[in-house]
């Protein structure tokens, strides 16, 4: 490096490439062409354009993932798209969209990161409505004192949006589920 400059551009480049490691299959030619394009305006996609493809591109290790995932031993697919796989079958009543249910649970990324879980503390409780609706699907198809995994496509989920800093945008989840209790209708 023969300046501060050229320090600091290669350090940036580091950053940005340390920034992007998880990301699979980009082809750093084009990384850099985008970067050097963008920093001279002449770009061949506007800001919008590369946000949406990135995003679509999020989406689509989901949808690849619950591809593969339909085939496997056990897991049941509904119209909706919503998987499912019965770990343990319940013996109570099924509960309905209005419901109260009480749920030990927990969620995480199709990676496997946890995002959330109330194992180690006490059950949740909530009407049923009032969750994203893979929630809302996948409860009523169990028993009380049953244990499902639910593989929620990002649709069911989140969505477009995502939620805050712990699940991103287009994110297919995984959730382990416990139905303790049915309450009563809202």
């Amino acid at each position: 490096m023969s300046s501060k400059a050229d320090s600091l551009s290669y350090s940036y480049g580091v950053m940005m490439a340390r920034e992007l490691s998880n990301e699979k299959g980009l082809n750093p030619e084009l990384v850099a062409a985008g970067i050097r394009e963008a920093m001279n305006e002449t770009a061949q996609v506007t800001l919008e354009e590369a946000g949406k493809s990135i995003s679509m591109g999020k989406a689509q290790v989901g949808i690849d993932f619950l591809a593969e995932n339909a085939q496997k031993e056990g897991i049941e697919t509904t119209a909706s798209g919503l998987q499912y796989k019965v770990i343990e079958e319940g013996t109570g009543a099924n509960p309905v969209a209005t419901d109260v249910v009480t749920v030990h649970y927990k969620g995480t990324l199709i990676n496997g990161e946890v995002f959330d879980s109330s194992h180690g503390g006490e059950p949740i409780s909530f009407p049923l409505n009032r969750v994203i609706p893979g929630w809302t699907e996948g409860l009523q198809l169990m028993k009380e004192g049953g244990k499902n995994i639910f593989y929620i496509p990002y649709e069911l989920a989140y969505g477009e949006r995502g939620a805050g800093q712990v699940i991103p945008p287009y994110s297919a989840l995984i959730f382990e589920v416990e139905l303790i209790k049915i309450g009563e209708n809202n």
